[in-house]
């Protein structure tokens, strides 16, 4: 009988019979694979990182052995959804893997070919929901209901408060400070405040805000008030970056009042565009009438989400990464960012140009603007950039900052100490290209102007792009 205490070393022929067994435990705390015990002696752990890296061709031998009990696409008659296409799509599908559709700018072509689909948004919020439920108990009105963020926020935020008719409550910016001030957030807090959303790693500058403050000034006007005014993480950016370089940074769970937190695969996560994740503190904090069951694939099947149907590709892929890289693996990656930024940033600085606007501690991205922009402006520096085949957007801050404009590099894992160098030499060559030029300015911008000049800036680079494109 196989025992999951010992190393265990099968033979080809046992292979069917190893995969059984595994799939009728699936409480088994390790995931035992036949073929790859050619490069792993010891399990891998189901449920939790590992802590070491394993090689690549194990990595994807494990994945492989347990994909084998999927069940056949082609033989799924209880779906509509699509599982075969002809090979040529197939082709074009890989090809594209790698484009975020939503970046109109850098993939044009892309985006004429796009249909345009009208969501219609059926459900209402959790945190709107249950603040309803309360207050319905409480016999209070429940027609005003509002979140509270820096406006510094993603603009996904800016959404969601207008698709589900919810107020918005901006913490504005000040220059110099480009994150929500907590103090200041929680004065805006009301009885109908559904939550206050912290961001960990701002889309601006990579900073992150700070929770913990958040946290605790919350909860003593929570104490106050008798309010239970909860919050929400927004950890797009940060949530893969914290736990391996900051892993005594207080921004999760261990603070009572953070509910929910959400993360992005297909950011710091190492996985192509389409894939994000969200994990709430308990049960409870899911309202159980947002949760819709069906039945007809075969079984009962909860549901929450907006979109039903997704390709499952991006799922695989993250799951790959966790047991590829393990939280070494992602660890050493996002030092290699973090050392990658700081020679960006030092290249940056050396020009004598530019003031540093990030952080060194967040998400690996350099936040720049120029000294003197009395002459140029960084709009001129991003377009002459593109000749060399940089694209890095140039932007003003949000209210209260907007006369501040930024020009800002993300570093990913694929860019490297010698790109950073090469683009410092490019930023170098277009400075001393445009001093020799006459100013665009002709007097000081007002905000509209700028933002005018901003519209005016990537609209050129879209018709340039698309022109000629049937």
């Amino acid at each position: 009988m196989y025992s999951p205490k010992y190393t265990y070393f099968p033979t080809r022929s046992t292979a069917k019979k190893e995969t059984m067994l595994a799939a009728t435990n699936p409480t088994e705390e390790h995931v035992h694979s036949t073929f790859a015990s050619r490069y792993v002696r010891a399990p891998v752990p189901r449920f939790k990182m590992p802590e070491k890296s394993i090689p690549k061709d194990a990595a994807y031998q494990v994945i492989h052995d347990e994909l084998m009990l999927d069940g056949n696409p082609r033989l799924n008659l209880a779906s509509f959804v699509t599982t075969w296409m002809e090979p040529e799509c197939d082709k074009l599908m890989m090809a594209a893997i790698n484009k975020n559709y939503v970046d109109m700018d850098e993939y044009p072509v892309t985006t004429e070919l796009q249909v345009s689909i009208l969501l219609h948004l059926c459900i209402s919020s959790i945190r709107k929901r249950k603040l309803n439920n309360g207050k319905k108990t409480e016999g209070k009105p429940t027609d005003n209901p509002n979140i509270v963020t820096g406006a510094n926020v993603q603009v996904c935020w800016e959404k969601f408060a207008r698709y589900f008719e919810v107020g918005l409550k901006e913490v504005k910016l000040k220059e110099g400070y480009y994150v929500m001030d907590p103090e200041q957030a929680v004065e805006l807090v009301d009885e109908n405040t559904i939550c206050v959303a912290a961001i960990l790693g701002s889309t601006l500058t990579g900073e992150f805000e700070d929770v913990k403050t958040l946290n605790d000034l919350l909860m003593k006007k929570n104490e106050e008030t008798g309010w239970g005014t909860p919050i929400h993480v927004d950890a797009a950016s940060g949530g893969f970056i914290a736990p391996f370089l900051y892993p005594d940074l207080e921004w999760d769970f261990r603070l009572p009042l953070v509910k929910s937190i959400n993360v992005s695969g297909h950011k710091y996560g190492l996985v192509y565009a389409g894939v994000g994740w969200v994990v709430w503190r308990n049960k409870e904090d899911l309202p159980d009438d947002l949760v819709f069951h069906i039945n007809y694939l075969g079984s009962d099947q909860p549901t929450f989400t907006l979109n039903f149907s997704k390709g499952s590709s991006q799922i695989i892929a993250q799951y790959y990464q966790f047991l590829r890289l393990g939280f070494e693996g992602y660890k050493n990656i996002i030092e290699n960012c973090m050392e990658n930024m700081k020679v960006l940033k030092q290249g940056i600085e050396n020009t004598g140009r530019f003031n540093i606007l990030s952080k060194d501690i967040g998400v690996p991205l350099v936040a720049f603007s120029l000294k003197d922009s009395s002459k140029h402006t960084v709009f001129e520096i991003a377009e002459n950039l593109r000749r060399f085949g940089w694209i890095l957007p140039a932007y003003t801050m949000p209210a209260n900052a907007q006369h501040v404009a930024v020009l800002r590099a993300v570093i990913r894992e694929d860019f490297s100490h010698g790109l950073a160098k090469r683009l410092v030499a490019h930023i170098e060559q277009v400075l001393k290209e445009m001093d020799g030029l006459p100013s665009r300015l002709q007097h000081k911008k007002t905000e509209r102007e700028t933002q005018e000049e901003v519209f005016r800036y990537w609209k050129r680079l879209v018709d340039r792009k698309i022109a000629g494109v049937c």
